[in-house]
């Protein structure tokens, strides 16, 4: 039985440590910066991390081109890259677009759990019969879940489908039975939150998030669209958020974890690549605004499997991946980005991970593989390993640059206590084989 549990906890281990992050790890270690915007925000030289500075300046160089205006990147809640371009600033205040439903969405499942409303329920039982033109017996079946996924079968092709008057929204289709970005119904989420709580949108918002997490900012009305405004540190809080699954420090903010789940996971079987007003990443297919097209693969193959993100018109992007461990923060311009600028989006993670210097040069095999497991302990002082027995393992440890810090010789433990934090290489040597791996001391 004790073998069994070993077996088990290594498994649980190796996975994070050697997909590349220690989850676990990080989750003891994630850093929320002071509720007071005048207080100093910690940062983490990139130098620490291993990250290559020439490929940092070609990252800077290209957001320039595609008129940036504020770029941050949290490494656990720290800055590691902030960048604010001409005369933008980080005390410079800017609009979220579309990226800002995901705040809303936030909303939606904090409503849910304080009990105002139910997703199931159907949208005209807050705001009123009529809101559409649609038959009665075809409004009713419109519900907050289908404002939520983008289901709602309404027409997403008439003249303005930001349009929220009761003649812009007619029927096209059962609700459920497709997928469409049609911002008009979303926009009506507002007007639910509202009618459920009792309180205006901003109220409500300052309340559950801005109050409890430092962010600064307001919706504003702009046409029919209720938009979201704020600093791009502000932006950057509501992902350090999202990443420690809706905890700030020790203050849980959505309790609901069947909901959470489920705003970050597929939630319709027509785009793999949405959940509740999230765009997901690492699916098998996507779709894209204004489009019935099905494409094969991700949206952003640059970026991380379990990267999800917050898209807006002109290149607003807030994209997290917690296997990385990172928070990405873009506000600017980029006319010819669309609705949802995915590829942008890439680009991005692309430069990135350049700057990251992820890429290896030589072959690089898995350890789990071949029957070599490690993880660091709790403390982040030893690294431990699960060696072949009938091998003769020359064991290194190499820093980002590819030189050797430490040499060992068939050892199960391995001192890194004095390895400052950042990016290394374990490196075993059996016989002719070399094999390499990533790991990461936080």
């Amino acid at each position: 039985m004790h073998n069994y549990f070993q077996l088990i906890n290594r498994r649980i281990l190796i996975q994070l440590v050697f997909v590349g992050v220690l989850q676990f790890v990080n989750a003891q270690k994630l850093y929320f910066p002071p509720l007071s915007n005048t207080a100093n925000w910690d940062t983490l030289s990139p130098e620490s991390l291993g990250w290559c500075s020439q490929e940092i300046d070609a990252l800077n160089d290209y957001l320039n081109q595609q008129d940036t205006k504020g770029f941050i990147v949290l490494k656990n809640g720290k800055i590691v890259l902030e960048k604010y371009f001409g005369t933008f600033s980080k005390d410079s205040v800017w609009y979220w677009a579309s990226a800002g439903k995901t705040i809303t969405s936030f909303l939606v499942g904090k409503a849910q759990e304080e009990k105002f409303l139910t997703l199931d329920a159907p949208t005209s039982s807050y705001i009123g019969a009529g809101w559409t033109a649609c038959t009665a017996e075809q409004e009713k079946n419109i519900t907050i879940r289908h404002q939520l996924t983008m289901t709602t079968g309404l027409n997403d092709a008439v003249k303005d489908n930001h349009c929220t008057l009761d003649t812009c929204l007619t029927y096209l289709a059962q609700p459920g039975t497709r997928w469409a970005y049609h911002n008009a119904p979303y926009t009506l989420l507002e007007k639910v939150l509202s009618s459920a709580t009792k309180k205006p949108i901003n109220t409500y918002t300052n309340e559950k998030l801005k109050q409890k997490t430092g962010i600064t900012g307001s919706w504003i009305y702009n046409g029919y669209d209720n938009v979201f405004y704020s600093k791009a540190r502000g932006m950057a809080r509501f992902g350090l958020l999202m990443q420690n699954n809706c905890v700030w420090n020790l203050d849980t903010l959505l309790n609901d974890t069947v909901y959470l789940d489920q705003m970050i996971q597929t939630s319709q079987a027509h785009n793999l690549s949405y959940g509740y007003l999230w765009w997901l990443n690492g699916k098998n297919s996507y779709m894209a605004p204004t489009l019935q097209t099905v494409f094969k693969g991700s949206y952003a193959p640059a970026a991380p499997s379990d990267m999800f993100a917050a898209l807006g018109k002109n290149g607003q992007i807030l994209s997290i991946s917690k296997s990385l461990g990172l928070v990405v923060v873009r506000m600017g311009n980029q006319v010819n980005s669309g609705e949802v600028p995915m590829q942008l989006c890439n680009k991005i993670w692309e430069k990135l991970q350049a700057a990251m210097c992820e890429k290896v040069e030589i072959n690089e095999l898995n350890l789990a593989k071949e029957n070599v497991f490690g993880y660091i302990n709790t403390l982040g002082t030893e690294l431990i390993l699960t060696l072949p027995s009938d091998e003769n393992n020359e064991i290194e440890i190499w820093n980002a640059m590819g030189q050797v810090l430490q040499q060992s010789h068939n050892v199960s433990k391995i001192d890194i206590s004095k390895l400052t934090d950042g990016l290394y290489f374990l490196v075993v040597k059996q016989g002719g084989k070399v094999l390499k791996q990533k790991f990461r001391k936080f």
